[in-house]
């Protein structure tokens, strides 16, 4: 695919940029740069971008309908008030895993909060894990283990099916997923795209069932299809696409966030946005 795409220059470039998540009620995409630690939420036609400082690298978000976010911190999941900038914290799941820090996180279509851990230390062992904070409770569920860097989730159209990816690893896997309490089960290998094809990283489900991966070794999306075949991918003009997410008008504009190396190229912490002609499913609100 060669789809046209635009690079949003006037949003902040990021070190790190991640988890971006669209806010139909307001129009604007949010999204965190994870070593700043920094919260952003832009506009996509101009680029105009409001930022909030936070106190620890901040690897994720989700929107509630109270109108508040989720951000996993380092620390735990917390509750952000953008109107005051209160941030109090929900849960640590992991009090005793200081090697670890929470990562990719993202809110189910029925109002639960999913959110994964990594290894933040050179050795990159197996250390984290997959972890479910539900509305009303300040303990989280563990869902798996034996993860190194979890990444990439997101719900199948009808919300029975979860993609989950180790970066570290190179594999992507698809879970039954029990929209009734939350559980999952079953899980199987979808694929092990290599460093060529597209190390995955954060992911994102289209209408027709289709999930696109950030290939952040590769400088490009992949759509894997639940089968393990790779349908079609897209070159980025970043080098390190890290998630996308679909938004905008229908659901029909495709926002990818990038990092930054020592190496980097002029384009790379951008924000970018490209129509990939299917549009999206929509993302959750936490109950609560």
């Amino acid at each position: 695919m060669n789809p046209p795409i635009r690079i949003l220059d006037a949003a902040p470039a990021a070190g790190t940029g991640e988890s971006p998540v669209w806010d139909e009620s307001l129009g604007r995409l949010w999204w965190v740069d994870i070593p700043a630690p920094a919260l952003h939420r832009t506009d996509p036609a101009t680029g105009e971008t409001e930022t909030w400082t936070v106190p620890e690298p901040v690897g994720c978000l989700g929107l509630c309908r109270s109108g508040t976010l989720l951000l996993g911190l380092r620390s735990g999941i917390h509750r952000f008030d953008p109107k005051d900038g209160l941030l109090y914290r929900l849960a640590a799941p992991e009090p005793d895993r200081p090697e670890n820090r929470l990562n990719d996180g993202k809110v189910s279509p029925e109002g639960r909060f999913l959110v994964g851990s990594m290894n933040d230390t050179e050795e990159k062992s197996p250390t984290g894990a997959l972890w479910r904070l539900d509305p009303g409770q300040r303990t989280c569920a563990r869902l798996a283990g034996d993860i190194t860097i979890s990444n990439g989730l997101a719900w199948s159209p009808d919300g029975r099916t979860l993609w989950h990816s180790d970066t570290e690893a190179g594999v992507i896997w698809n879970w039954d997923y029990d929209r009734a309490d939350g559980t999952v089960c079953n899980r199987r290998e979808v694929c092990r795209p290599d460093a060529a094809t597209g190390l995955p990283d954060g992911g994102a489900v289209d209408a027709e069932g289709g999930y696109w991966s950030a290939g952040v070794s590769a400088g490009r999306l992949n759509r894997w299809l639940p089968d393990g075949t790779l349908d079609r991918f897209v070159e980025l003009p970043v080098r390190a696409p890290t998630m996308p997410c679909f938004g905008g008008p229908g659901l029909r504009t495709l926002f990818v966030t990038s990092l930054r190396n020592k190496d980097h190229g002029p384009h790379d912490g951008r924000l970018i946005a490209l129509d990939v002609g299917i549009a999206g499913t929509p993302v959750g609100h936490f109950a609560d």
